[in-house]
């Protein structure tokens, strides 16, 4: 049975970052270059630190690749912390001589109250460095290689920012993706975008943050990836778990959404059509593309809200881990704003989603063969009075 999964590893200050990529069919095109263009995507953004100035991040294959083409053994990427070389005392991987001390100013909203507590720690430096953002830059990368196996399908995925701070950009419809890339805040129109920015100023020159909400769409998703069977294998259920991994999400909604609460049924469901070519179609997709657990044929359509990220460089007052006395919130070098990234990290989850999908339905050990599948069963989902 084939099955398409991947890890990650390694410390935002580390030595660099790995990952391991399995179930990727074997003749599929795949560099290192597409892999950095999308890498290269997840550093841009209005609002980011100083940290994306140091990095430049691109991504080593080590393995499962030969002569530019897949070879279905594990893939293997490095992702080098250039930055490593200002933390080799503090995150050294052996003993050093000369103490380091201790980091204990907790960050309310962090990840280090909680980790340091679980994993027993009076330093919250180890959690820091796990919990860290910096870890998306691996899932940038393994969804690059997720998303060159579902463009074979003709499945691409895109994002935009809907809103930063309070400031909603209009709906465009269609929307003209290469405006989306050129825009620091990746909207959709300009007299939003110029709002975003300056929110995203003013919460900088008060020592703040600003959370917002990015949307994903995957376009060219078949009618029957995921399934009905099981809690576990529901397609919208298995992305929204996705999107809720990323750092700072905190909700996530599927085509309509919550809309949906506040509306009458017959508001809600998508009517069922053909096309003038015999295939399925809906009026409407206020599902989302899914339907059941299923995709239903439309466009998939995920958003997800991002919270303003907890490290401020005007801090909240804490605790001390240590010695429970009050103290101002640790301050490490950090974003104003994450949201136009984190659509870049959705879509790069939304295509690992997916691909696991695809290799799950249509299987095969070389891409011809999952290909070959995959058309096969084109042919098979029309209405049923055509395929007898």
């Amino acid at each position: 049975m084939g099955m398409f999964r991947f890890l990650t590893a390694g410390e935002s200050h580390g030595k660099g970052l790995v990952v391991i990529i399995e179930g990727m069919p074997a003749g599929l095109p795949l560099d290192e270059d597409y892999i950095a263009g999308h890498l290269a995507r997840r550093q841009c953004g209005y609002g980011r630190g100083e940290r994306m100035d140091i990095e430049q991040d691109r991504a080593e294959i080590l393995s499962g690749v030969r002569q530019g083409l897949t070879i279905g053994s594990p893939l293997s990427l490095l992702i080098p912390n250039l930055d490593w070389e200002n933390w080799q005392q503090i995150m050294s991987i052996s003993p050093v001589e000369q103490e380091v001390e201790p980091l204990t100013q907790l960050r309310p909203g962090h990840a280090d109250l909680a980790g340091a507590i679980k994993y027993g720690l009076d330093d919250v430096r180890p959690i820091l460095e796990r919990a860290s953002a910096r870890e998306t830059a691996s899932r940038v990368a393994a969804g690059a290689v997720a998303r060159r196996l579902l463009k074979e399908l003709g499945i691409e995925l895109h994002s935009y920012t809907v809103c930063i701070g309070g400031c909603w950009s209009k709906r465009i419809d269609p929307i003209d993706w290469s405006i989306v890339e050129k825009s620091p805040v990746r909207c959709i129109d300009s007299e939003t975008e110029r709002i975003m920015m300056v929110a995203i100023d003013e919460a900088k020159d008060a020592g703040d943050s600003v959370g917002g909400v990015f949307e994903v769409i995957a376009d060219g998703v078949p009618i029957g990836l995921g399934s009905h069977a099981h809690w576990d294998r529901r397609l919208d259920g298995r992305i929204a778990q996705a999107m809720m991994s990323i750092n700072a999400v905190k909700g996530v909604e599927s085509g309509s959404g919550f809309t949906v609460a506040n509306v009458h049924g017959s508001q809600v469901h998508d009517i069922i059509e053909t096309d003038k070519k015999g295939l399925w179609h809906h009026a409407t997709n206020r599902a989302g593309g899914i339907e059941g657990g299923i995709s239903n044929g439309e466009p998939i359509v995920v958003r997800a809200a991002v919270k303003p990220i907890p490290t401020l460089t005007k801090p909240l007052p804490s605790v001390d881990l240590r010695t429970g006395k009050e103290v101002e919130a640790h301050v490490e070098r950090s974003d104003v704003c994450v949201v136009p990234a984190a659509g870049i990290i959705g879509e790069a989850m939304l295509a690992l989603v997916l691909a696991e999908a695809v290799v799950e339905k249509f299987g095969g050990d070389h891409i011809s063969e999952l290909v070959r599948n995959y058309k096969g069963y084109l042919d098979t989902i029309g209405p049923r009075s055509q395929n007898e």
